[in-house]
């Protein structure tokens, strides 16, 4: 079997989606059912992706266009299939929703729905831009052959706003995975942190339903009440967003410049090492699609604090400290990190479900059975 991935993304930096990019080709790379990965991506993104993949079987082409919405959707509606065309791939498999034409492909073409947001937080992408979006979002999944969605959250979102798309198309919620086995854990060369030092951790883009700004109030709470140590760093790894300048105003506002620490770009064995020395990880969310740092930190057994929301009970169960973001939500969330600092640390993985094999195994049953149904 030949998968097609098209991964060419706006940002230059790693995101959710470039993560989820490349997990996909290099989990089904990693099947003797899959004999070739092609993933498509930015000339901009390059660096990020020869650096992720240690396969044969994955072929990286990088397209040189400019990165603007113009070119890049112009490139998804003529030059996509232009080269599904000459790749000849047994599926499509689109990484996230973008508009496409569907008559001018001859496989069968998948599409990973990771969230609702055009419709659900309008806000994030502002207007008049989310208009577009919820126009791409429409178009994608009313053309794909099958869809799949990353969370049991998200596709309860897509059955809310698209009723009867259940009806024509098949449609699986198949996690991504989490797997960092072949990663050597290194302390961030551009970070002067050692083992001995204390720090929470949150890897988040700066936009707002992350709710960075809530995590920054509850921890200037902590510090200014002494809750913490006096050199306690709060580290969040993300790249910039529409959020970014409001938080470093409040930062300057807080005084905090000493304490909270921004990073933009981290390699992966760097990230590692933050997820195992930290002494807690913060998710705040009031929205998300899946959360993939979420499940990274279970996988390194971190010392967990999330929002009360769906998606974060369907990934972390009882393996976490919930906050409500309800009522004075940086007392609430202030309470749950003085608390969940209390436990005794508890290092293991004993409860993991993000394996690689159990995903790439769901994904290779899922394309078979939407090759067949489109013979």
């Amino acid at each position: 079997m030949h998968i097609l991935i098209p991964a060419l993304h706006r940002p230059t930096k790693p995101t959710g989606v470039c993560r989820y990019a490349a997990n996909l080709a290099q989990c089904l790379a990693d099947s003797p059912e899959v004999n070739k990965v092609t993933l498509i991506v930015g000339v901009w993104q390059k660096d990020y992706f020869e650096l992720f993949f240690n396969s044969h079987k994955i072929q990286l082409i990088s397209i040189e266009i400019q990165n603007s919405s113009l070119a890049r959707n112009l490139w998804f509606l003529f030059g996509l299939p232009k080269l599904a065309k000459h790749f000849s791939p047994d599926i499509v498999h689109l990484s996230f929703p973008f508009p496409f034409i569907r008559p001018l492909f001859s496989c069968p073409v998948v599409a990973t729905i990771h969230d609702l947001y055009p419709y659900e937080k309008p806000e994030v992408f502002g207007y008049p831009n989310v208009i577009f979006n919820r126009f791409f979002l429409k178009q994608c999944i009313e053309s794909s052959d099958s869809l799949t969605c990353i969370s049991k959250s998200t596709l309860s979102s897509l059955k809310s706003y698209f009723p009867n798309i259940q009806l024509i198309k098949p449609m699986s919620v198949i996690y991504n995975y989490v797997d960092f086995s072949a990663v050597i854990a290194e302390p961030p060369t551009k970070l002067d942190i050692s083992n001995n030092d204390s720090f929470l951790l949150c890897v988040a883009q700066h936009r707002k339903n992350k709710n960075i700004d809530l995590l920054i109030q509850a921890f200037y709470f902590l510090y200014k009440n002494e809750s913490l140590k006096n050199d306690t760093k709060l580290i969040i790894v993300g790249n910039t967003g529409p959020e970014t300048e409001r938080f470093f105003k409040l930062i300057h506002d807080l005084s905090l410049q000493d304490q909270v620490i921004f990073i933009h770009a981290i390699k992966d064995n760097e990230l590692c090492w933050l997820y195992q020395k930290c002494q807690l990880f913060i998710a705040a969310s009031s929205q998300e699609g899946f959360c993939l740092p979420l499940a990274e930190a279970l996988y390194f057994s971190s010392q967990v604090v999330c929002s009360d929301i769906p998606i974060f009970r369907e990934i972390c169960g009882f393996n976490c400290c919930y906050f409500d973001l309800q009522g004075n939500a940086v007392k609430n969330l202030s309470q749950a990190i003085i608390s969940t600092l209390e436990l005794p640390l508890n290092r293991t993985t004993d409860n993991f479900h993000f394996s690689k094999l159990d995903i790439a195994d769901q994904y290779l049953k899922f394309y078979s059975n939407t090759y067949r149904l489109n013979k």
